[in-house]
């Protein structure tokens, strides 16, 4: 603990002195919005009206040169957080959310909210539920896969800044590299291209971040990954229904959302909660998955509903959405995905492989 405070201390004298555009110093203004240092790795934000973004990408890359060069860190994560209006020594009184606008505000009529970074994506798809512990990212992985065996150009990114699993699920390992043009350069793995907060910090650092550092993370996630020309990014969605759902929702254009739940009565509450976000933000709802719908024994190959039986079919039903599909929970899935050696990547023709892929084609069916 005090390592990690002298550490901070360090972090912020070395931040204060970076030369501004206008000929100050970072530490003589406001802009300097949160340093935190754990275990060597320090995180900082740095806080700038919308339009100042070009400008200030100088000012990042010399904080995180600076961050880096200090004794006992190895690694340095900046991050520009933009604000409604010019930063000031007042106290923010309405935070914004991700790219500038402010929570539930909606994008001028005519305008795209999808950032310059995604222009080359034709469709950009949320999964998501309204709790965690669903299966949501073994979905959200295995779907992208499915999509990409219909010949596909896919990415994925792992929107889950506090617990990502894209990592382990895909088998990554490193950090990205990148770009001539200071972008991110997504990873690959078994053909897609993908993105998460798990490939830029150590996999054992708790990520003790404030909504604003989140939602600043997931900015730069989408607007600095060179994603190029791809025909769907899969987002896998943090759990529940709060500012990280809405900055993206609000911040993308979404072609629409998959909803992952379980067939009991507990998880299909929380899935009603994010059938009804997103339609207060009006993303279309393209059909829920039923995950862990039975469990196949090993030994018999008995089917046993385990979280009781056609709960999310019954529920879509109702709700006058799609039905995608049902996925059993197995030995082998548990296997793959701990491996990260994705069954529908490993046998597209197995069982799941198949389950999944025809997931893939109802919901390209609903996007067409």
């Amino acid at each position: 603990m005090a390592q990690d405070e002298a550490l901070t201390a360090a972090a912020r004298a070395a931040l204060a002195a970076i030369a501004l555009p206008d000929g100050g110093r970072l530490g003589d203004t406001t802009r300097l919005a949160a340093v935190s240092a754990s275990a060597g790795r320090v995180t900082a934000m740095i806080a700038i009206a919308p339009e100042e973004a070009e400008t200030f990408a100088a000012v990042r890359d010399a904080a995180q040169a600076a961050l880096e060069a200090l004794p006992g860190i190895e690694k340095a994560l900046v991050a520009l957080t933009a604000e409604s209006s010019a930063p000031s020594s007042e106290p923010q009184q309405k935070p914004t959310g991700a790219l500038g606008t402010t929570p539930g505000a909606a994008p001028a009529s005519g305008t795209s909210r999808k950032p310059a970074a995604m222009a080359g994506i034709t469709h950009i798809v949320a999964v998501a539920s309204g709790k965690g512990g669903v299966g949501k990212s073994t979905t959200s992985v295995n779907l992208a896969l499915g999509l990409r065996a219909l010949g596909l150009k896919v990415g994925i990114l792992d929107a889950d800044i506090y617990g990502p699993s894209l990592p382990t699920l895909l088998g990554l390992r490193g950090q990205p590299r990148v770009g001539t043009d200071r972008k991110l350069l997504p990873m690959q793995s078994y053909g897609l291209k993908a993105m998460s907060i798990g490939l830029l910090v150590d996999e054992e650092t708790a990520m003790v971040w404030r909504g604003p550092m989140v939602m600043s993370a997931l900015t730069q996630m989408m607007a600095e990954v060179a994603w190029g020309r791809l025909d769907i990014l899969i987002i896998d969605m943090p759990p529940g229904t709060g500012d990280a759902q809405l900055a993206i929702a609000q911040g993308t254009d979404l072609s629409g959302a998959v909803i992952v739940s379980t067939p009991q009565d507990l998880s299909l509450i929380d899935a009603r909660r994010g059938i009804t976000m997103f339609r207060k933000v009006d993303v279309p709802i393209l059909g829920v998955v039923e995950n862990m719908s039975h469990f196949i024994c090993t030994d018999c190959g008995a089917h046993h509903a385990i979280f009781g039986e056609g709960g999310a079919e019954q529920e879509a039903g109702r709700l006058g959405v799609p039905f995608l599909g049902g996925v059993p929970l197995t030995m082998e899935l548990r296997r793959a995905s701990d491996l990260g050696q994705p069954v529908t990547a490993m046998a597209p023709d197995g069982v799941l492989g198949r389950i999944y892929t025809g997931l893939a084609e109802r919901l390209l069916a609903g996007l067409q």
